[in-house]
């Protein structure tokens, strides 16, 4: 089992951030998120999008940012466990609390953190009627381990950044590519669209347009797609994997089941002296709460961070005084 000082559920910005404002006051973090990197959605849909809000910086891109924020709280060293959902909360007799995750991995905290942005993100699945019997048998949503496609024939749907960076990158790894887009053109960055298309006229990867994939076959195990082109008709190509990367879809999901008070489709409802829960322990921070007022940008998510990091330290340790610096202060350890 794993122990920590906060559970943050949800690598996003804002629980990246607090485990900074943890660390200042010597507590430690362990994240855990359903997607296989950190960074949330600014990793996942939109990593080379411009952000112009955040203080310091005229213009950064969604994936500089989550960078940064990496480097920022490696002195505090973090714990990750990354590609599994927080699935069930488990109040303990010391009111403490356990969370056991979607692979059956059991985490203990005294505080818990959720940052869990506009919810768990579950992949969007093409309407193809038999997807579910071939899940994790040849068809992933996410590609976690790049590794376990090496050598193998590997189809992949979509027409964004993921699909365009996932294809340049298996490029080298997979023993087949084949992308499959409906359309013509791409909604990814322009480098990416220019570099798969020399992939394909350079006889790398096959690259079909204007067509589906509309049926699975197998026993079993996937071993051959149906796609459906607008033209030509339909063909079948064989294949070991089969990855739809139609963007994900954000969903409250099992924190339903927390006992938490959740106002419909705007949050969870937190008081704003420390954005605590109505379930003492837990608190909500960023885009996942709600209040009067209430703003959902990346900036307020840091500075409830920061108040929520104070009264965490309060419960964890409520016989000390907090001894606060300013991080300009040197001397401050884990962070010189």
């Amino acid at each position: 089992m794993i122990k920590t000082d906060i559970l943050i559920v949800g690598a996003g910005p804002v629980g990246l951030f607090t485990v900074f404002e943890a660390g200042l006051l010597k507590l430690h973090c362990h994240i855990v998120d359903a997607l296989p990197q950190p960074g949330g959605q600014l990793a996942e849909i939109y990593p080379k999008k411009p952000i112009y809000d955040i203080p310091g910086f005229a213009s950064v891109t969604a994936g500089e940012l989550v960078d940064n924020l990496m480097e920022q709280i490696a002195p505090f060293k973090p714990g990750f466990t990354l590609g599994e959902r927080a699935e069930t909360l488990d109040r303990q007799e010391d009111g403490s609390f356990i969370v056991t995750t979607s692979e059956g991995t059991k985490i203990h905290a005294p505080v818990i953190a959720i940052a869990a942005g506009l919810g768990s993100f579950e992949p969007r699945k093409p309407p193809i009627e038999n997807i579910e019997q071939f899940e994790h048998k040849g068809v992933e949503y996410m590609i976690k381990e790049p590794e376990d496609f090496r050598d193998k024939r590997v189809v992949i749907s979509g027409g964004g950044d993921s699909a365009l960076d996932w294809t340049i990158h298996l490029a080298d790894i997979a023993e087949e590519i084949t992308l499959v887009h409906r359309r013509k053109g791409f909604r990814g960055a322009p480098d990416s669209v220019e570099k798969v298309q020399k992939l394909a006229a350079d006889g790398r990867i096959r690259l079909v347009t204007e067509a589906q994939v509309v049926g699975l076959q197998g026993n079993g195990k996937l071993n051959e797609v149906l796609i459906h082109h607008k033209s030509e008709g339909d063909f079948t190509r064989e294949t070991d994997f089969f990855v739809p990367l139609f963007g994900l879809t954000p969903k409250m999901g099992p924190l339903q089941d927390w006992g938490l008070d959740i106002i419909s489709k705007e949050g969870i409802k937190v008081d704003t002296f420390d954005y605590s829960t109505n379930v003492p322990g837990v608190y909500a921070i960023g885009d996942i709460n709600t209040y009067p007022g209430k703003l959902k940008l990346i900036l307020c998510g840091f500075h409830e961070a920061t108040l929520m990091c104070q009264s965490a330290f309060k419960r964890i340790h409520p016989d000390q005084k907090i001894s606060f610096k300013y991080t300009t202060v040197n001397g401050v350890e884990g962070f010189q």
